[in-house]
């Protein structure tokens, strides 16, 4: 039982650091497109241009 009492925190401190992570990427705006540049390059339309 006092493997617990190590355990628990431990769990809830990657739990939130976790969550802190995730937060992070979604403000940062990672998932904004995840399937666009798959299907974009199996079209024949090239765009080498940089996107401004």
């Amino acid at each position: 039982m006092n493997i617990l009492a190590y355990l628990i925190p431990i769990s809830l401190v990657m739990g939130g650091v976790g969550l802190l992570f995730f937060i992070f990427t979604v403000r940062t705006n990672q998932y904004d497109d995840p399937e666009g540049n798959a299907r974009r390059i199996l079209s024949g339309e090239y765009d080498d241009k940089p996107k401004s």
